[in-house]
């Protein structure tokens, strides 16, 4: 598994420019961080659509596999005040996360461990949701992330997935939001990442393709001082190329549920 590059001012440059945008960092609350934390395609949004998709409650136990700097796990928690477990390979992502964790008021209820997806440190059947957004396109050996996922899941546990899958083969331009070069990026076809998924021991339970609705967000969103510019370098860049590439099918977007059996 490879970890997308990192700064070493992450914490810095996000306190930065949250102080540059007028936050009260003694007061701030966690609906004013949405603009920079969600970080796969779509924000926010996707991140709202997807939860909706598993209808959650404050009994809940989430684990948000491959959390970055923890958007979802806080947007979970802060909605439903149920206890998150986020993880990350990133040291730096992990401290920040608890960094905004805490800034936030949400400490108590977010785990932030530092781990691999593709080995939990985990027991069996901990977890009635397991959330993997924009994960899996660094990760190579995607049988065990996806067998991790399922171990830990309690019988009838969900996976909720949202990621971006190889198109139509062309090949793509770097950098990309999770690639600097293409030795970087693991992208399986929707249909192998399907049968992935299904194999690990999921039934999926909805499947649908959002590559036109998610291009046409990005086309359309405007810029914003708080957007993932803050800590992503070259993210401008990054974005241009993903766009384009969903604008022309050689990306994939996909949003998925899927079951354990």
């Amino acid at each position: 598994m490879t970890i997308p590059y990192l700064t070493g001012t992450v914490h810095a440059d996000v306190e930065k420019a949250l102080v540059a945008a007028g936050k009260n960092l003694h007061s701030i609350e966690p609906a004013e961080l949405a603009m920079l934390e969600d970080y796969h395609t779509g924000g926010r949004l996707a991140t709202a659509q997807l939860v909706n998709l598993v209808g959650l409650n404050q009994d809940s136990t989430v684990l948000d596999a491959g959390a970055g700097i923890g958007g979802t796990s806080r947007y979970v928690a802060d909605r439903f005040g149920c206890v998150v477990t986020a993880v990350d390979l990133s040291d730096e992502y992990c401290e920040t996360a608890q960094w905004l964790n805490d800034l936030v008021g949400l400490g108590d209820r977010i785990v932030v461990r530092r781990a691999d997806v593709t080995a939990l440190p985990f027991d069996d059947a901990s977890y009635d949701v397991v959330f993997s957004q924009h994960v899996q396109m660094n990760v190579a050996d995607k049988d065990a992330l996806y067998r991790e996922a399922a171990r830990v899941l309690k019988p009838s546990g969900r996976l909720a997935l949202w990621d971006l899958t190889a198109g139509d083969g062309r090949d793509l331009d770097y950098p990309l939001p999770w690639a600097d070069t293409a030795a970087d990026s693991h992208l399986s076809t929707p249909k192998e990442l399907r049968a992935t998924i299904e194999a690990a021991g999921f039934t999926v339970e909805h499947w649908e393709d959002l590559s036109e609705s998610v291009g046409a967000i990005m086309r359309s969103m405007p810029p914003s001082p708080l957007g993932l510019q803050v800590f992503v370098p070259d993210f401008r860049l990054r974005v241009k190329h993903l766009t384009e590439a969903l604008a022309d099918g050689r990306v994939r977007a996909v949003q998925a549920v899927g079951r354990i059996r």
